[in-house]
């Protein structure tokens, strides 16, 4: 049986959501408040984000190797830190990109779209600090439909942020650059869901 003294999982699964909760916030202030000279400063602070994420994977994973017992299965605990972690990857990717495209100007479009992941992420960190006890739990369920509702949200905005560039008097290029930029967007609100099914799939392997 799992000791309740050994190292506790479910605590580092809420850490690193917070990091996408950090993560997502600093894009939503980047944007609305968006300077393109302060654009490299911008990325190093993300980048820092990002980093200290990985270090705590890797906390986690160093000590699962090391671990004879766990409370849910070694996988799902793998697969459920790499897809965290990658939420926060991708919101990163997002800022790379208006970083290397040197972006002058953000589009109401891309604003929306961090409101949704900055919202994603926060029913994620309200999620795990649920997922502890989600034999008992009256809000889990909900929180993980939550945040499929809110992929559904993203996954709307993106066809029409598609719609109204390319229908745009905006030339190839910038259609371009921005059609990659949506799909970053988009594909941040996609991890959290792959977040979210995890959870739901392992609740559904315990029950």
């Amino acid at each position: 049986m799992f000791n309740k003294k050994d190292f506790d999982y479910y605590q580092k699964f809420v850490e690193l959501v917070e990091y996408n909760c950090r993560a997502a916030d600093l894009l939503c202030e980047i944007v609305y408040n968006y300077d393109l000279k302060k654009a490299q400063t911008m990325l190093k602070s993300m980048h820092d984000v990002e980093h200290e994420a990985d270090m705590q994977k890797h906390t986690l994973v160093n000590k699962l190797i090391k671990e004879f017992i766990t409370p849910i299965d070694r996988e799902d605990i793998i697969n459920l830190s790499q897809e965290i972690d990658d939420v926060t990857d991708n919101i990163e990717d997002v800022l790379i990109k208006i970083y290397m495209y040197n972006i002058k100007t953000i589009k109401k479009g891309a604003l929306d779209f961090t409101d949704i992941i900055k919202r994603c992420c926060e029913a994620l960190r309200k999620t795990f600090i649920e997922f502890r006890n989600f034999s008992r739990s009256k809000t889990i369920k909900g929180l993980i439909i939550e945040v499929n509702d809110l992929e559904e949200e993203g996954d709307k905005l993106f066809v029409e942020s598609m719609n109204e560039l390319f229908a745009s008097d905006a030339d190839a290029v910038e259609k371009l650059v921005w059609k990659s930029i949506f799909e970053n967007l988009e594909k941040c609100c996609d991890s959290c869901e792959h977040v979210a099914n995890i959870v739901e799939t392992t609740i559904m392997k315990n029950s």
